[in-house]
């Protein structure tokens, strides 16, 4: 055995491969970097035309591992792996982990609806999955919102489209629920005029329409007026604090009488048992 030319044969081996691990990793670096950029590229295009920010980033997501996996591929390629080969492996595998994360894959399919059908968008206040709050982000899986105490939730995204959604913020404007007890002694019609003006001048109480303060119901106390001014939902809890407390304050200042029930008890004894007529035991 030729020692010499069995040097040279694994000298030239090594060297090939090292040229081959030296060009892959190259490539990877090149390639991530060109990924980076046409990312980067294509999501300035879309801000620059207008799109949507949770569009935007839904496509971008969505590039990058399509990017990905092409550099993959074509880095085994460089290697000699057939790559039609690869793709059938890549197939398999895929079902595989489909079968075995059909809840991902719902929530990715349930994620391509939302931002097609666009039910919100990034800075929409809504309900959606049982939580109410402000959306962050919609991801390829999950969505995020930010609840009014300031908690972080993360929801899978099948959760919420599969479920109802309220979107408050998709109006111009939104109305405010409130209630006022009155005494029976009160002139519901003065009560009624009196919050219609001092609502009306409460900040960022809409002007049209304009608030409305009607008889709602009526209880052992006295009539129950609703008082439904209407505002941006920007403003919706500055005008629903500043509205409860211009009723305590109209009403205390008029010197309206405080509500109360009043209940009537009777105590008649059968006439039978008290052995005088029943008109004189009552």
């Amino acid at each position: 055995m030729d020692t010499n030319a069995w040097f040279q044969s694994v000298s030239n081996l090594a060297t090939q491969a090292g040229i081959r691990i030296l060009g892959a990793i190259a490539l990877w670096f090149i390639g991530r970097w060109l990924a980076r950029f046409a990312v980067r590229l294509l999501s300035r295009m879309m801000q620059r035309g207008g799109v949507d920010e949770t569009l935007i980033g839904y496509v971008r997501s969505s590039l990058t591992a399509t990017l990905n996996v092409i550099l993959v591929v074509v880095i085994l390629g460089f290697f000699g792996v057939q790559t039609a080969t690869f793709a059938a492996i890549f197939a398999a595998i895929a079902l595989a982990i489909g079968m075995a994360w059909s809840g991902l894959l719902s929530n990715f399919a349930a994620g391509v609806f939302l931002v097609l059908l666009r039910p919100f968008k990034a800075g929409d206040f809504v309900t959606a999955g049982g939580i109410t709050g402000t959306i962050s982000e919609v991801g390829l899986f999950v969505t995020i919102i930010n609840s009014l105490d300031n908690v972080r939730n993360i929801v899978g995204n099948s959760k919420i489209f599969s479920d109802n959604i309220q979107n408050f913020s998709a109006n111009p404007f939104r109305r405010v629920e409130l209630t006022a007890q009155l005494d029976h002694r009160v002139d519901h019609h003065v009560a009624i005029q009196l919050l219609k003006s001092r609502i009306a001048a409460i900040p960022n109480v809409a002007k049209e329409p304009a608030p409305e303060v009607e008889i709602l119901t009526f209880n052992l106390a006295g009539p129950v007026l609703a008082v439904r001014p209407y505002c941006s939902n920007t403003n919706y809890w500055q005008v629903y604090f500043d509205t409860n407390r211009v009723i305590r304050e109209a009403f205390g200042e008029a010197a309206f009488p405080v509500p109360e029930y009043h209940y009537a008890i009777r105590n008649e004894r059968p006439a039978a048992a008290s052995g005088v007529p029943a008109s004189v035991a009552a």
